[in-house]
């Protein structure tokens, strides 16, 4: 298996009109959408495999109440770590980048529950059976009514429907799923109706499959 570099496949993220910018805007929109609608709340977010933080990061310095936002961003990779890193210290909202295995279930144990969880870019590069688990585990990071916010490919075989099923089988309800016809990244996002699971240090949810 050849190594992703994925400081260079971020980059893609700069291209207007790629696939990458679009669904970056479309995450972005539902992380905006939440932050309008939980008004001013004081409110915590983690953010899995955060990749430079461009999704939430950006989002927070257009915003001025950024502030009232703690998030802990976990990434592998030194090279985003750092970009995330040099972009929170230029906001008010207390951040913290934790350069780490977000598989882990330990790495977020002095971060939730989390009223916001975002899980983008995993669900494309793992095993069907590990998008499952992690699915299976998000109740542990989500405090009562969190949302998480979620990426996923729709080539074929398609696995979104699988995936909102599994979501409803954990205990959440869709807010909202947007896949546009012409093309074929998707972002979903689901709040959790059920109860809070207890967090359980030891797990490991999934494995990067390139």
């Amino acid at each position: 298996m050849t190594e992703t570099n994925w400081v260079e496949w971020h980059d893609a993220y700069e291209r207007p009109g790629s696939g990458l910018a679009d669904r970056l805007a479309a995450v972005r929109a539902q992380i905006n959408r939440w932050l309008d609608e939980t008004e001013s709340k004081p409110v915590k977010v983690i953010s899995a495999c955060a990749g430079d933080g461009r999704d939430l990061l950006g989002v927070l310095a257009r915003r001025d109440d950024a502030e009232r936002v703690t998030a802990l961003l976990v990434e592998y990779d030194a090279g985003l770590a750092a970009r995330a890193w040099e972009a929170a210290e230029a906001l008010p909202a207390h951040i913290e980048v934790r350069q780490a295995d977000a598989a882990q279930s330990e790495v977020y144990t002095d971060a939730v529950p989390a009223d916001l969880v975002l899980l983008c870019g995993i669900f494309g590069n793992v095993s069907d059976a590990d998008v499952r688990k992690t699915i299976e585990a998000a109740p542990q990071l989500c405090a009562a009514g969190a949302e998480v916010v979620w990426t996923r490919h729709r080539d074929e075989p398609d696995l979104t429907p699988a995936i909102r099923a599994w979501f409803a089988e954990a205990g959440f309800e869709e807010v909202a799923f947007v896949a546009p016809e012409a093309e074929l990244w998707s972002v979903g996002v689901h709040r959790l109706v059920a109860e809070p699971q207890p967090h359980e240090t030891g797990g490991h949810w999934f494995t990067f499959t390139r």
